[in-house]
């Protein structure tokens, strides 16, 4: 039995909004009943492409995180949801009746990622389907998919062992959207925004010397990192734990070894350290 998933790799993602065009142009002003109405002409993101701006000048990263329904497997809409005016296919997408959802605001409030809809005119909440219409039509994805030039976003069936989509799964640690609530989507992520820590080296003795190749070691409990500086003397950590303790520490032949502790509440920007001649 199929079940359709989706895994989006955010560090592909260019927020070139392709996804965004490609559902509205399939979806804007036509019906595709009984999986959904028409979308209306504005007010509708099925698919939000989300900015996360995260560190300080000039250390600055900025993410794009492209954000459909999740298709939850343990859904909170379909709990609010009365009269049989939600339902999951076989192939675990989860549909709004267009015709049993009438009035059932409830269901927007209780998506936990604002991914459902309101729609004024027909008085429904509406969301991403992932174009199941096209699905049972023959096609092999949704428009988002097919449309995203850079392949940030990988549909197919998660129980076929030869898909790309169970390839990639099996091979990389996917994520989850964070969430209050275990939802076990069928949409998960590569490359979520996570805390990272930068800095420069600099030698204290020739301070216009690009202090390149510095070894620089990060350490929490057991774990370690190592990595070292590029051609401008700047290093970084990505992809780490909010709110956990690092140890910082730069080595180099004929200087002092330097050594910092930080707590990643937020990004860290450490700045110009620099290195003094010695042992």
């Amino acid at each position: 039995m199929t079940r359709y998933g989706m895994i989006i790799d955010v560090n592909r993602c260019t927020g070139c909004f392709n996804c965004f065009l490609a559902c509205r142009d399939e979806h804007s002003g036509i019906d595709h009943r009984p999986t959904a109405a028409a979308q209306p002409a504005s007010g509708h993101n099925w698919i939000q492409v989300r900015e996360h701006e995260r560190g300080s000048f000039p250390k600055v990263k900025v993410s794009y995180v492209p954000v459909p329904c999740l298709q939850c497997a343990d859904a909170p809409c379909m709990k609010a949801a009365t009269g049989q005016a939600m339902y999951r296919r076989p192939d675990g997408i989860v549909v709004i009746d267009p015709e049993k959802a009438k009035g059932q605001r409830a269901i927007i409030d209780a998506c936990p990622h604002g991914a459902i809809f309101w729609n004024d005119q027909e008085n429904l909440p509406q969301k991403c389907t992932f174009c199941a219409h096209l699905l049972d039509a023959g096609w092999k994805e949704p428009r988002c998919a097919e449309a995203c030039p850079t392949k940030a976003i990988v549909f197919g069936d998660l129980d076929d062992p030869k898909s790309d989509i169970a390839k990639l799964g099996k091979t990389h640690r996917v994520e989850e959207l964070p969430s209050e609530e275990k939802l076990l989507p069928l949409v998960t992520y590569l490359g979520l925004p996570a805390r990272f820590i930068a800095g420069e080296i600099v030698f204290a003795d020739n301070p216009e010397e690009a202090a390149a190749g510095v070894k620089v070691t990060l350490s929490r409990g057991s774990e370690t990192w190592s990595t070292v500086t590029d051609g401008y003397g700047d290093f970084e950590f990505e992809g780490l734990s909010k709110d956990a303790d690092f140890t910082v520490r730069v080595a180099h032949a004929g200087y002092k070894p330097s050594e910092l502790r930080v707590k990643t509440q937020t990004d860290m920007n450490l700045g110009s350290i620099m290195l003094q001649r010695g042992r």
